[in-house]
């Protein structure tokens, strides 16, 4: 994929380098955690048709070759290659491996565009792509995709984002159709969100990266993941693989750039790869840095902002007047002056000073006859420090508005002179102490006698010693018509070696030279001793001679002398001043060495008597004491010694005023002066020049220090000539890059000829133009580079996009001829980014009409998404539409092989009537039966006995209120009876002992199962146990007993007739009550033994003794007259009774180790109690009746169950 045309024009405004394919030149930088058959060969399988699996093998140990090595699927296959059957090789992770990453590391700070994945198996059912701008130190994600958005990542929304920024999950893109070539597309911006300024932070994080992960999390697999291993590994066809993957972006550069150039000694394939987008910008705007993210030096008058638009915001240059080379920017300088100007001049060289050096430094003035820009403008001031009010400090400028004059001497009050030197009339003893400057007589006393001590000077004055009179050889000039030369030789004061010299060294003179000393402080005619101070530097013989001339205040003298001399002194003789001295005093000047003592170089102690007599010649000579007149610049106060002088000076200040900057130093001032540093390895000498501190350089060396190369050498302190081939003369002074080549070259040695030239600069041809087919600086250049072919010396152009053939003048594959236009003009297909650029066959040539639409678009301009399609065409996305079969029209989605159609922008489907959803998925609400593939059919649920009108959408059935049934509702419930147009009532049948159906629907009545009985169907019938509900049917012997029982019965319900008679009766009975209430305690203390929960053998014994004493009673009884014709069997009922009683006893006593209670022994009477003895009488019968029955039953289960 080649880079896009980039903005080229950087002077109309922001510029921007072409967007490319970062994965072009970088496939040792692209990695993934999992591939097939790096170690050794590994089996895989894919799905054929009918689900007919085929195997391969995958053996990545060596790189792809489409003729040996064509079973190797590494990562570096999916980079664009734009060969023949490029389907031929992907990339492949191993088999069944959820977690599988693709990784892609860049040498710098990249521009993202956007990444397009062409998968060759099923999509991903889940995955996540993800950025660092930290070289991999932090990750931050750009996207979420999965088939499953809630459950791959729960935490994450399934959008749509609502700004720009928003991580959200996106399920376009997992499906698992198409079954291969399958697209992932992520944008580092959605364009839906318009952005308005592209520089604010959170953008700039959004679009910039310097690594790129993709991380896949989950296979699609079709369920097999579940089946287990049956007849192999159903994993062995399921992993990831990729045809193809592209990263478009390009080198940020801030918007100062077009164009990137390579980053030498860093990561990459080939760095002049063709298509490679490189990542150091070529900056423009002044600006420079690997992203242009800083301004160049000296171009910092404004702050550095990336370009927006037509606004260039170009670093601006200092203006710094041609007084340095060095600036910086200060915000608030810049705010101050209202944006116009922030660059603050380092260093200002020439005695300038100020943000510009737009003014001159203190104690220095303008020339007003010079711009400020020129080296000499500032000119010292010649003001006495003494006698200025600023302490030597002159106007600066002229200024007719202030009245003031350039390089003028304010003088103080009590001064006067061009420079301030000279005290007014009557004032004398100019001072820099005094404010005024002079004072009236206040020099010193008068001397009363001879050789009398003076009194004490006054503060800031002195009396002068003997060999105050001294006069530098360095400052004197050589004698006219010496041959030899006077040369002047610097000594600096060294550790360890005695100070032998005054002033900054000595004046070497030559045999047969001489020097000549102005002499013009004497302050009258007299007599002097002359010393002269040498040092010799070969031993010879030599005589001094002198002349003395007075007249016009001078006195010169002529010295002939080959020696190293450094001063030359006049010591005045004390005895040639009248009437100062008595012969005693001048025999102890004598005796003292006075004059000796005195003219020692350095600190000396002179006697007293030394002492005195100079006082006296001082004060007689000079009227008195001096002023000390030390130097404001130059010392720390304004008192001296007060004989000699000698002020305090400053650090590296020398002279008895300190006026001069010492041996090694420079730049008198208020600060003193500074060290010359000179660099011992580029000066001849460690002294420099004392007021501009140029040091003496070695040849080939610059600099005020001797510190770096002269312009054209490089590699201080082994300067050497910069290697530029001839073709430019400056280069970097440490690594000697050559500077502004010229003659169309570049490089680092002007060793080849800039992009848009060719030729052999190392050889000594000459670059040329590439004419391609105009030259580089036409608007018909459409190429990169160009170079000649060796053999056949034909010009061959590396075009830029959109160009084609050797001189790019023709149209390639993807663009076609403008007919509008008059030159060569190749337009780009307008196809939306849908076609393949490579293909020549893809758009017409000629009209620009798209013939080949991918992405599933169509239309001459690919501008629709296919029938059968949906999305947005221009931002390819259109996906196939996802109709259910069974809810559309059948001519609008025929199945098979065809594609349903759906609505091209929003996929909705051509639903049935009364079919519902996107996709036509479900019916409406109160309609169902979605497969009939005839529309959903309304649900009719009953609007009475339902709790809605909605109904299951695949069974029809309504949700019924309790009590009713049916897929309408229109029926009875189950164990419910009645009308259910009007109500279902419940027939609270026991569900344990029916059948179904549980009841009749009409009456209500329980449909009791074999054994049961019951209105509810909730007891055990006659003839089975009474253990509920299981019920087990009695013995067979069972019937027996009931034939008898139910003679039984026929027989009570006699006597149930005849106890109703003799209630009737009752009244004339009452002689029976006593004995019946008896009768009735007995049975009443029968009942509550049979109750009793386990019968003991005694009371089983109460029972058969109660039995004999009721036979008793019943034989006392007055026979009533007609008892034999009601019950004539009643005699021979009783005494059955009894032996069932015997038979009762028989049986408890084989079961007591039981201990199981009668519950079911029940004496309940058919009526209530009364006075009537046939009442107690049913009551008994009763009693054993329901004994007989139940021990019969129990002793054939061997069990008394309570």
């Amino acid at each position: 994929m080649r880079p896009q045309h980039a903005q080229h024009d950087c002077d109309a405004g922001s510029c921007h380098p072409a967007l490319g394919d970062l994965l072009q030149g970088r496939s040792k930088q692209l990695t993934a955690s999992s591939t097939c058959g790096m170690n050794s060969p590994q089996k895989y399988c894919i799905i054929g048709y009918l689900e007919v699996e085929k195997c391969f093998l995958c053996d990545s140990r060596y790189p792809y070759n489409p003729y040996t090595q064509h079973n190797s699927h590494m990562v570096e296959n999916v980079i664009t290659t734009f060969e023949p059957e490029r389907k031929k090789k992907w990339w492949q992770s191993e088999n069944g491996i959820d977690h599988v990453s693709i990784r892609l590391d860049l040498e710098t700070l990249f521009q993202f565009s956007h990444l397009i994945l062409t998968f060759k198996t099923f999509r991903p059912a889940a995955m996540l792509v993800e950025r660092s701008t930290d070289f991999g130190r932090t990750w931050k994600v750009f996207r979420y995709f999965a088939h499953d958005c809630a459950a791959s990542f729960p935490n994450i929304s399934s959008g749509p984002a609502k700004s720009v920024g928003d991580v959200v999950c996106d399920s376009r893109y997992s499906d698992i159709e198409p079954s291969t070539e399958g697209e992932v597309v992520l944008k580092a911006l959605d364009p839906s969100f318009e952005i308005e300024n592209p520089y604010v932070p959170y953008i700039q994080d959004l679009i910039t990266l310097t690594n790129l992960r993709i991380n896949f999390t989950k296979l699609h697999t079709l369920g097999d993941a579940l089946l287990g291993r049956r007849h192999g590994d159903p994993l062995e066809k399921y992993y990831y693989a990729i045809y193809e993957m592209v990263v478009r972006g390009s080198c940020f550069c801030n918007g100062h750039a077009s164009q990137c150039d390579s980053m030498q000694n860093l990561r990459g394939d080939v760095f002049h790869q063709s298509g490679m987008v490189h990542g150091r910008c070529i900056c423009h705007h002044n600006t420079e840095g690997l992203s242009c993210e800083r301004c160049k030096d000296f171009y910092n008058d404004a702050p550095w902002r990336p370009a927006e638009g037509t606004q260039d915001n170009a670093c601006k240059r200092c203006n710094c007047n041609s007084h340095s080379s060095r600036c910086h920017f200060d915000m608030a300088v810049y705010q101050a002056s209202g944006g116009v100007s922030g660059g603050v001049c380092e260093d200002c060289q020439d005695n300038t000073t100020g943000q510009h050096c737009d003014k001159c430094k203190p104690s220095f003035y303008q020339d007003p006859l010079k711009a400020i820009s020129d080296p000499q403008a500032c000119l010292p001031c010649s003001c006495a420090p003494e006698g200025t009010v600023h302490g030597g400090v002159c106007e600066s400028h002229t200024n007719p508005a202030l009245g003031t004059v350039a390089g003028r001497c304010p003088c103080k009050e009590n001064v006067e002179g061009a420079r301030c030197d000279k005290c007014r009339a009557n004032y004398y003893g100019l001072s820099s102490s005094d404010p005024l400057g002079c004072q009236w007589n206040e020099g010193g006393s008068e001397l009363s006698s001879c050789c009398e001590s003076p009194a004490e000077p006054s503060p800031g004055y002195f009396f002068l010693p003997l060999d105050y009179y001294i006069y530098e050889a360095e400052h004197a000039k050589p004698l006219s018509g010496s041959a030899p030369l006077v040369a002047v030789v610097f000594r600096q004061p060294s550790a360890g070696r005695a100070v032998t010299w005054t002033g900054h060294g000595f004046a070497r003179v030559p045999s047969g030279a001489g020097l000549r000393f102005a002499i013009s402080n004497v302050p009258f005619a007299m007599d002097f001793d002359i010393t002269v101070r040498y040092e010799p530097e070969v031993l010879v013989m030599s005589c001094v001679s002198y002349d003395v001339v007075i007249g016009a205040g001078s006195i010169f003298k002529n010295i002939f002398f080959s020696l190293l001399t450094t001063k030359l002194g006049l010591i005045p003789r004390i005895g040639s001043v009248e009437n100062l001295c008595s012969e005693k005093d001048l025999d102890e000047y004598q005796k003292y060495h006075c004059i000796e003592i005195a003219s020692e170089v350095g600190p000396h102690v002179l006697p007293e008597a030394c002492a005195r007599l100079i006082v006296s010649l001082s004060a007689r000579i000079h009227n008195g004491a001096v002023a000390c007149k030390c130097n404001p610049q130059g010392s720390l106060n304004a008192s001296c010694s007060k004989l000699g002088g000698q002020c305090h000076c400053k650090a590296n200040v020398v002279g008895r005023c300190c006026d001069t900057c010492s041996a090694g130093s420079y730049g008198f001032g208020f600060h003193g002066c500074y060290a010359c540093e000179c660099h011992p390895q580029g000066s001849l000498s460690a002294l420099c020049d004392q007021v501009t501190g140029q040091c003496s350089c070695r040849r080939d060396v610059d600099g005020q220090r001797c510190s770096r190369c002269l312009a054209g050498y490089f590699g201080f302190p082994h300067c050497r000539p910069c290697p530029c081939n001839g073709h430019a003369e400056l280069c970097d002074p440490l690594t000697g890059e050559c500077l502004d080549c010229r003659g169309f070259t570049a490089g680092s040695h002007c060793e080849r000829c800039m992009d848009g030239y060719y030729g052999n600069p190392l050889d000594g041809e000459p670059c040329h133009p590439c004419m391609c087919p105009g030259s580089p600086t036409s608007n018909r250049y459409f190429a990169r580079s160009c170079y000649q072919d060796s053999q056949t010396a034909q010009l061959i152009c590396n075009c830029l996009e959109g160009y084609s053939g050797n001189q790019c003048d023709e149209c390639p594959s993807g663009f076609y001829k403008n007919s509008s236009s008059p030159g060569l003009d190749c337009t780009p297909c307008p196809c939306n980014n849908n076609i393949d650029l490579t293909d020549p066959e893809s758009c017409n040539r000629v009209t620009g009409e798209c013939t080949k639409c991918l992405h599933n678009t169509h239309g001459a301009n690919c501008q629709f998404c296919k029938p059968g399609y949906f999305g947005s065409a221009l931002n390819q996305t259109c996906q196939s539409c996802m109709c259910n079969l069974a809810g559309v029209h059948p001519a609008m989605c025929p199945g098979g092989d065809a594609a349903c159609l759906c609505d091209p922008a929003t996929g909705a489907c051509p639903c049935l009537p009364n079919v519902l959803g996107a996709t036509c998925d479900q019916c409406a609400p109160g309609y169902w039966d979605l497969a009939s593939r005839k529309g959903c059919q309304t649900c009719d649920c009953d609007p009475k006995n339902s709790q809605s009108n909605q109904c299951d959408q695949l069974t029809g059935q309504c949700p019924c209120k309790p009590g009713y049934s049916g897929r309408c509702c229109n029926e009875c419930e189950e164990n419910y009876f009645g009308n259910p147009q009007m109500h279902c009532v419940s027939c609270e049948c026991n569900l344990e002992g029916t059948r179904q159906p549980v009841c009749d629907k009409a009456t209500g009545a329980c449909n009791c199962r074999a054994g049961v009985t019951g209105r509810l169907c909730d007891q055990c019938g006659r003839g089975f146990e009474k253990d509920f509900p299981s019920c087990h049917q009695c013995h067979l012997c069972f019937d027996q007993w009931e034939t008898e029982i139910a003679a039984l019965a026929q027989t009570v319900q006699g006597l149930m007739r005849f106890a109703a008679k003799l209630e009737d009766k009752g009244g004339r009975m009452l002689s029976c009550d006593v004995r019946f209430k008896a009768f009735e305690d007995a049975i009443s203390e029968t009942e509550r033994i049979l109750r009793h929960p386990v019968l003991s053998l005694e009371a089983l014994s109460g029972i058969r003794d109660f039995k004999g004493y009721l036979q008793q009673k019943v034989a006392e009884m007055d026979p009533l007259p007609s008892l034999p014709f009601e019950f004539p069997d009643f005699n021979k009922n009783i005494e059955d009774i009894g032996e069932e009683a015997d038979l009762v006893f028989e049986l408890l006593q084989q079961k007591i180790h039981l201990h199981q209670s009668f519950q079911y022994l029940n004496f309940k009477g058919k009526s209530s109690m009364n006075e009537s003895g046939w009442t107690f009488f049913l009551k008994f019968w009763n009693v054993f009746s329901s004994l007989n029955h139940t021990t019969f039953q129990r002793s054939l289960d061997f069990s008394f169950l309570w």
